[in-house]
C-alpha cells in the first residue's frame, strides 16, 4: 500500500496555488455563495484507515452524488424492474438536457442525469408521502457513513426549489409521457432535498465504502448490496457519473466516480478505497475542476485504476 497520507498531503500542497479555479454554479444561489477556494480530500481504505487533507471535515452540498445512494435504495426496493423506467447508457448530453427525453419518449438515458434521478425519486415515493421518502434517504446515508449528524441543508433545498425551472420542465415532460406516477411537486420535493444533503469529504468517503468492498461495509460487516449489484453501480458511475465528461474522466482517472455541482466527487477504487474530493469551482461540463485534477494525481501516484496499473 502506498503512503496515502503523504500522497493526499502532497496533492493538497501542489494544488494550493490553484484553489479557486473554475466557476461556481450561479443558477443555484446558495451554492454561488460558497467560498471558491475551499478544497478537501479524503481517502478511506477498506481496512478503515482514514487519510485527510485540507477542508476534509467541512460539510458541503453533495448534490448529484446523492444519486448513487438513491439508486442503491431503489434497486433494493424494486430490483431490476427500475430499468423499465430508466436506461443504463451514457447520455452524451448535459446533466439537465431535455433533448433525449423528446426523442426517447420520456425515458431518461441513465439514473445519474437529472431526469433519471427524478425518475428514481418517483420510484422511492411508492407508498410514501414525500417527507417519509426524504427521511428514508437521509437515514440510509447516515447508516452508510455511520454518522447521525448528517443533515439536509434546507436553505439549499429552498434555493433549488425556487430556481429549479429546468428540473421542473424535465419532470413535467416525463409526466406528459406517463413516466412519472406521483405528482410532479412531490417528486421534485424529494429530488431537491436529496441533493441538498450536506456531508464532509470524510463522511462521503465513508458512505461510499460499500462500493469499494463488494457491497459490504468492511468496517461493520453489514451487507448493503450484493457483489454483483455493487459492480453494476460502479459500472454506471464509470460510464455515466460525469455526464458528458464521463469518457474524459475515465480516460484521465480510470475509476468509477460521481460528481455533483456542489463541487464534490465520490470515486471508488474497487478492493482498495473510497475517495471524496471537494473543490467548488466547476469546469465546462459541470464537474469539479480541481477535484478532477486531484483524482487524476491520486490515481497516478497510487496506481489505482480499473483498467490496470
Amino acid at each position: 500500500m502506498p503512503d496515502l497520507q503523504r500522497i493526499v498531503a502532497d496533492i493538497h500542497r501542489e494544488l494550493s496555488p490553484r484553489f479557486g479555479e473554475g466557476r461556481l454554479p450561479d443558477y443555484i444561489p446558495q451554492l454561488a455563495r460558497v467560498s471558491p477556494d475551499r478544497f478537501g480530500l479524503a481517502v478511506v481504505t477498506v481496512d478503515g484507515a482514514v487519510h485527510l487533507a485540507g477542508d476534509a471535515d467541512t460539510a458541503f452540498s453533495i448534490q448529484s452524488i446523492s444519486k448513487v445512494f438513491t439508486l442503491t435504495i431503489a434497486l433494493g426496493k424494486h430490483g431490476d424492474a427500475i430499468w423499465k423506467r430508466v436506461g443504463r447508457e451514457p447520455s452524451g448530453s448535459a446533466f439537465n438536457s431535455i433533448v433525449q427525453l423528446e426523442r426517447e419518449a420520456g425515458i431518461p438515458r441513465n439514473p445519474f442525469i437529472n431526469a433519471g434521478a427524478i425518475a428514481i425519486s418517483d420510484l422511492l415515493l411508492a407508498g410514501h408521502p414525500p417527507k417519509e421518502a426524504i427521511g428514508e434517504i437521509l437515514r440510509f446515508v447516515r447508516y452508510l457513513a455511520d454518522e447521525e449528524d448528517i443533515v439536509i441543508d434546507h436553505e439549499v433545498a429552498r434555493s433549488e426549489a425556487a430556481t429549479g425551472y429546468r428540473n421542473a420542465a424535465l419532470a413535467n415532460f416525463m409526466r406528459s409521457f406517463d413516466r412519472l406516477i406521483h405528482p410532479v411537486d412531490h417528486v421534485l420535493g424529494v429530488y431537491f432535498h436529496q441533493c441538498a444533503i450536506a456531508m464532509s469529504c470524510r463522511q462521503l468517503a465513508r458512505a461510499g465504502l460499500y462500493l469499494a468492498a463488494g457491497g459490504t461495509n468492511p468496517l461493520t460487516g453489514h451487507r448493503v448490496v450484493s457483489p454483483q449489484r455493487a459492480r453494476r453501480i460502479n459500472a454506471l458511475m464509470l460510464t455515466c457519473g460525469h455526464y458528458d465528461g464521463s469518457g474524459d474522466f475515465a480516460f484521465h482517472v480510470g475509476l468509477p466516480g460521481k460528481s455533483g455541482v456542489g463541487g464534490g466527487i465520490l470515486a471508488i477504487a474497487p478492493g482498495k478505497a473510497s475517495i471524496a474530493v471537494w473543490s467548488p469551482g466547476l469546469n465546462d461540463v459541470g464537474n469539479s475542476a480541481l477535484g478532477t485534477v486531484a483524482l487524476e494525481m491520486l490515481a497516478a501516484r497510487t496506481g489505482w485504476s480499473v483498467f490496470g496499473a
